[in-house]
């Protein structure tokens, strides 16, 4: 970062003091990783009683807001550097040299980081910044071959500004996780409708209803439902929900789960939800559940 800043001012390369900013932003998102993993182990307590999880969720989308300020300045300095093409001076020989030095040291990074990324999206976080910095390390490279073989000292805001685009297009998906963690969605590896249809097909069960399924953080999902149980059923109800806890945990790894059981709906109050769930279950199931709410 050091040596890219330096070069980058000496040489006039805004492509070259871009990447340093990567790289300076590269470093706070790894620390603010590191931090928020550390914050996240705190305990829980009765004022937090999921803990500190989402604090890993929150850095990742500081680290995302941080990378978008950066990439805005990119823009911001490379617009005047297309209104004075004519006063541009790089000198490409340090800028090359640098630059290299530059795409190896990211390319060692985000193999060390990718790994983790995937399950994580705090360190997904931290990743997406080395891998912005490695796309402008390639085009510092290739801006400083361009005025080196041509003199096209243009390329260097050109590709500036490409870089740019090309972080904001591959951070979009995180942000987009991030924002439906925030909003408590449904977690995209867990079919819902199959999750109640396999509590439903075990005997007793009438219907899964009342139903939330969230993200705490990266790999931490909970579950809460009311099952309501034929009035019929004679077996051991501890053991019909020993089962349930079995396939909310084993077959859809959720860590945490809630289950209410109910044999009537009686002075139930809470927002059922069981519309969407009715219209993928059975006749005979629907016909049950219209017997139950009669009751």
């Amino acid at each position: 970062m050091v040596a890219e800043a330096v070069t980058g001012f000496v040489s006039g390369s805004l492509a070259l003091v871009s990447d340093a900013g990567h790289m300076f932003t590269d470093a706070a998102a790894i620390a603010v990783a590191l931090f928020a993993m550390w914050i996240a182990e705190r305990d829980s307590s009765p004022e937090r009683t999921f803990g500190y999880y989402r604090t890993e969720v929150l850095a990742a989308l500081a680290n995302v807001l941080a990378l978008w300020l950066i990439v805005g300045w990119i823009f911001f300095e490379a617009y005047h550097r297309f209104r004075g093409v004519e006063d541009i001076d790089v000198d490409a020989g340090p800028v090359l040299i640098v630059g290299i030095g530059g795409l190896v040291i990211n390319l060692v990074v985000a193999g060390i980081l990718h790994a983790s990324s995937k399950e994580n999206l705090n360190v997904q976080g931290a990743f997406w910044h080395v891998v912005a910095d490695l796309l402008g390390s390639v085009g510092v490279v290739i801006s400083a071959v361009l005025i080196l073989a041509f003199d096209w000292t243009i390329a260097d805001p050109i590709l500036s500004v490409v870089i740019g685009l090309l972080v904001l297009v591959s951070s979009w998906n995180l942000v987009r996780r991030i924002f439906h963690v925030l909003l408590e969605g449904t977690p995209e590896h867990i079919d819902v409708y199959k999750l109640c249809s396999d509590i439903e097909e075990l005997e007793g069960v009438t219907v899964v209803h009342d139903v939330h399924i969230w993200t705490i953080t990266s790999g931490n999902e909970a579950f809460t439902a009311h099952v309501l149980v034929d009035p019929s059923y004679d077996g051991n109800v501890d053991e019909l929900l020993t089962r349930i806890q079995g396939i909310t945990h084993d077959d859809f790894g959720i860590g945490h789960a809630t289950i209410q059981v109910e044999k009537s709906l009686k002075g139930c109050v809470e927002n059922h939800h069981v519309g969407h769930l009715l219209a993928h279950s059975s006749s005979e199931r629907q016909s049950m559940v219209a017997e139950g709410r009669a009751t």
